[in-house]
C-alpha cells in the first residue's frame, strides 16, 4: 500500500468511528435522564469540546519531536477505554444531568474521541511534510464523508439491527483497527516528518482572518444545535433526528471544501435570506403546526444554506501555509464548540423561554454582515437589513411568549410556561405549556376547580379507566408524569396516589399555580427522578391503574414504551390492573406500538379516542389501555368509545431497539387543542 492511500484510509476510518460513537453514546445515556431531548444537545456540546481539545492537541503535537510516539502511546491507552460503557449507573443522575453527561462521556469515550478528532488535521500535516507539499484540504472533505456515512448508517442500518451492547463492542473493535493503522504510519510517514531543518518560519495570520475562522463556524454550529434541539424536542429524542441535521451540517462541509469552486455566493445568499426571514416569522406564530415532513424539510434546507454559506466563506479564507493549518482547524473547532455551548448550556440558563432558533438566525445574519463587509454597500445593506428584521422577529416572539404568561422557567428538561386567560362565560383558564404543547389546564371557579378537563375528561380513556376500574372501592394509582397535577382530580378519600416526575421545575408549578394537588382529599407523594429507575428500586406497589403520561412536547421518552419497561410496570400492578398510555401526538401513530407491546405481554389493548369539546375545556386525546379484565372491556361506555387501531405494522420496541419511522405521520396538518 502506498503512502497516500494509507493516510486517506486512516483519516476516513477515524472520522467514521468518531461520528458513529456520538449517537451510540447519547443513546446509552437517554434512559438515565428521562429520554430528554436535551441529552443529545448536551452530548453535542461535549463532543464539540472534545473536538476542540483534539485539534488543540494536534496543533501542539506537530511542534514536538516525539509526536508520533506520544500519539501512539495515547492510542494504546485509549484502546482500553474504548470498551467502557457510557451509561451512568446512579439513580440520582437526573438531579445533575449536565454534570452526569460530562462525567459519563469524559470517563469513557473522552480520550478515544479526542484522539480520533485529532486524526484529520494531524495526518494532513504529517502527509504534507512527508511529501513536501501544501495541506490537502480535500482530505478534510474525505473525513467529512466518513463522518456522514457513519451518521446515516447508524439510524438506518446499525440501530435497527444491533443491540446497544453489540454496537459498543463493534465500535471498540473498529477503534483497535484504527490504532493499528496509525501505527503503520510511523514508517510510512517518512523522515520528512521528523526533520525540522527545512521548516520555514511560521507566520501569524491577520487578526481579521482569525476572527472569521472563529465566527463562521460559531454561527454554523449555533444553527446545528438550535435546529436539532427544535426537531428532537417537538418530535422525539432519537438518533434519526440527531443524525439528519448533523448530516446536513457535514454535507455543507463537503460541498464547501471538496467543491469550493462551484460556490455561487450571490445565489446562496438570496435563498438564505428568504429562508431566514420566513422561518423566523413562522416562530412568531405561536401554535402554528405544519406537516412533519414539510417542517423538517424547511428547517434542514435553511440549515444547509446557512452552514454552506459559513463553510464556503471559511474555505475562501483558508490558509495556504501548512504550518497554519492546525491553527485554522483549532479556530474552526473553537468556534464550533462556542456555538453549541451557547445553545446547549448558556441559553437555558439566561433565557426563561426558548429563543434559540431566532437567536441562531440573527447571529448568522450578523456574522454574514461582518464576513462580507468588504464586498461593498450592497452586501452591507442587505445583511444589516436582514439582521434588523431578525432582531424584530425575536422581539415579536418575546411578546408572544409574554402574552398572558404568569410564569416561565427553563432548564435541562425544557421550557415551561403557565398562562392565564378567560374561559367564557365567567371562568378563568390556567394552562401549563411544555414548549408549545399543553401539559394540563384548570378552570378556576369554585364549581370547576376539581372538574377533570383537557386530556383527562370523564369520557377520555383515562376517565373511563378511573370510572370502572375498582367498582367503588379505594384505588391505588401511579402516575408517570406530573404536569399540572391534573390526574389528582380523580382522587377520593381512601385512595392511594403516587406521582413520578423527573423535571424538578414541574412540582413547584403544580403545587403553587394549580390547585389539583392541594385540593385532593389525600396526601399525594411526588417521587423525583426517572420513573423507570424509581420503580426498579421500589417494592411492588399493587397499582390498580398506572398512567404513563410523561411525554414532553410531542417528543416521546422511548425507554418508557419498551418491552422491558412494560415488564417492570406489570410487577407493580394489582391483579386485573389497567396500564394507561397517553399517546396523543401530532406526528406519531403510537397506538399500534403500544398494541404490539400488549400482544407480547398477553394483554388486551383498548384504544379510546375522545373528541375536542371546547365549551367544556376537553381536548381531543388518544389513550391505550392495557388490561386482561374482560368485564372492564364489556362496560357499555367502553364498548361505545372503543376504536380500531390504525393498520400500521409495528415492531415491538426494546431497550436495544426502537424505530419511529413506521409510525410517523408525514403529512399531518392537524392543529388540535394541544
Amino acid at each position: 500500500m502506498t503512502k497516500r492511500p494509507l493516510f486517506a484510509l486512516t483519516i476516513f476510518l477515524g472520522a467514521f468511528l468518531l461520528f458513529l460513537v456520538e449517537p451510540l453514546a447519547a443513546r446509552q445515556l437517554l434512559p438515565a435522564l428521562g429520554g430528554s431531548s436535551a441529552v443529545w444537545i448536551t452530548c453535542l456540546v461535549v463532543f464539540q469540546l472534545l473536538l476542540l481539545f483534539g485539534y488543540s492537541y494536534a496543533h501542539l503535537l506537530t511542534r514536538l519531536r516525539m509526536q508520533r510516539g506520544l500519539h501512539l502511546g495515547l492510542l494504546a491507552a485509549a484502546v482500553l477505554l474504548a470498551f467502557i460503557s457510557t451509561a451512568p449507573g446512579s439513580p440520582t443522575a437526573f438531579a445533575h444531568p449536565i454534570t452526569t453527561i460530562f462525567l459519563a462521556l469524559g470517563s469513557s469515550i473522552g480520550l478515544p474521541f479526542l484522539l480520533l478528532s485529532a486524526t484529520s488535521p494531524l495526518l494532513q500535516v504529517w502527509l504534507a511534510k512527508s511529501e513536501r507539499e501544501g495541506v490537502r484540504y480535500r482530505l478534510f472533505a474525505l473525513s467529512n464523508v466518513g463522518s456522514l456515512l457513519a451518521l446515516l448508517a447508524y439510524p438506518v442500518l446499525i440501530e435497527p439491527h444491533m443491540s446497544l451492547h453489540t454496537q459498543r463492542i463493534a465500535w471498540a473493535v473498529g477503534f483497535v483497527v484504527y490504532a493499528a493503522l496509525c501505527s503503520m504510519l510511523v514508517p510510512a510517514s517518512g523522515s520528512g516528518v521528523v526533520t525540522e531543518e527545512a521548516a520555514p518560519p511560521v507566520t501569524r495570520p491577520a487578526t481579521g482572518k482569525l476572527v472569521l475562522w472563529f465566527l463562521l463556524p460559531f454561527a454554523a454550529s449555533m444553527q446545528l444545535a438550535a435546529v436539532t434541539a427544535h426537531l428532537s424536542q417537538d418530535i422525539a429524542p432519537i438518533p434519526l433526528l440527531w443524525s439528519l441535521p448533523m448530516s446536513v451540517y457535514l454535507l455543507s462541509f463537503i460541498a464547501a471544501f471538496e467543491f469550493g469552486r462551484i460556490y455561487q455566493r450571490a445565489l446562496v445568499i438570496r435563498f438564505l435570506v428568504v429562508f431566514l426571514a420566513a422561518l423566523a416569522y413562522k416562530l412568531t406564530q405561536e401554535g402554528a403546526k405544519f406537516p412533519i415532513g414539510l417542517s423538517i424539510g424547511f428547517y434542514l434546507i435553511e440549515l444547509f444554506l446557512a452552514c454552506y454559506f459559513c463553510h464556503a466563506e471559511l474555505y475562501l479564507h483558508r490558509p495556504e501555509d501548512p504550518h497554519q493549518s492546525t491553527l485554522f482547524y483549532l479556530m474552526l473547532s473553537a468556534g464550533g464548540a462556542a456555538g453549541t455551548f451557547f445553545i446547549g448550556i448558556v441559553s437555558p440558563l439566561i433565557f426563561s423561554a426558548n429563543y434559540d432558533l431566532s437567536i441562531a438566525f440573527f447571529v448568522t445574519a450578523a456574522v454574514a454582515c461582518f464576513a462580507l463587509w468588504q464586498e461593498g454597500w450592497t452586501q452591507r445593506l442587505l445583511w444589516i437589513t436582514a439582521s434588523v428584521l431578525l432582531l424584530f422577529f425575536i422581539g415579536k416572539q418575546y411578546q408572544a411568549f409574554q402574552a398572558g404568561s404568569m410564569a416561565q422557567v427553563r432548564n435541562f428538561y425544557g421550557p415551561l410556561r403557565v398562562t392565564q386567560g378567560a374561559f367564557p362565560p365567567l371562568s378563568v383558564l390556567r394552562t401549563l405549556y411544555n414548549g408549545t404543547t399543553k401539559h394540563g389546564t384548570q378552570i378556576f371557579t369554585p364549581d370547576h376547580a376539581r372538574v377533570p378537563v383537557s386530556y383527562y375528561s370523564p369520557d377520555s380513556g383515562i376517565g373511563l379507566a378511573m370510572r370502572y376500574c375498582c367498582k367503588g372501592r379505594p384505588k391505588s394509582v401511579g402516575v408517570i408524569g406530573l404536569g399540572a397535577g391534573s390526574m389528582a382530580v380523580y382522587a377520593q378519600s381512601g385512595d392511594r396516589y403516587r406521582f413520578y416526575e423527573i423535571n424538578p421545575a414541574v412540582e413547584p408549578i403544580a403545587r403553587n399555580l394549580f390547585t389539583y394537588l392541594r385540593d385532593a382529599p389525600i396526601q399525594i407523594p411526588i417521587i423525583a427522578g426517572d420513573a423507570r429507575i424509581s420503580l426498579q428500586h421500589e417494592a411492588p406497589n399493587n397499582f390498580d391503574i398506572l398512567v404513563i403520561d410523561a411525554f414532553s412536547g410531542d417528543a416521546i421518552p422511548i425507554h418508557l414504551i419498551t418491552k422491558q419497561a412494560l415488564d417492570l410496570y406489570r410487577k407493580h400492578m394489582a391483579p386485573g390492573g389497567i396500564i394507561a398510555f397517553h399517546v396523543s401526538n401530532l406526528y406519531l401513530h403510537l397506538a399500534p406500538e403500544v398494541a404490539a407491546l400488549a400482544k407480547t405481554a398477553g394483554l388486551d389493548a383498548v384504544l379510546i379516542n375522545s373528541p375536542n369539546v371546547e365549551s367544556k375545556g376537553y381536548y381531543s386525546s388518544t389513550w391505550v389501555l392495557l388490561t386482561n379484565r374482560k368485564d372492564f372491556q364489556q362496560e357499555t361506555d367502553v364498548v361505545v368509545a372503543r376504536s380500531s387501531f390504525p393498520e400500521i405494522k409495528a415492531r415491538v420496541w426494546t431497550d436495544d431497539y426502537s424505530s419511529i419511522l413506521p409510525l410517523i405521520d408525514w403529512g399531518n396538518f392537524k392543529d388540535e387543542k394541544r
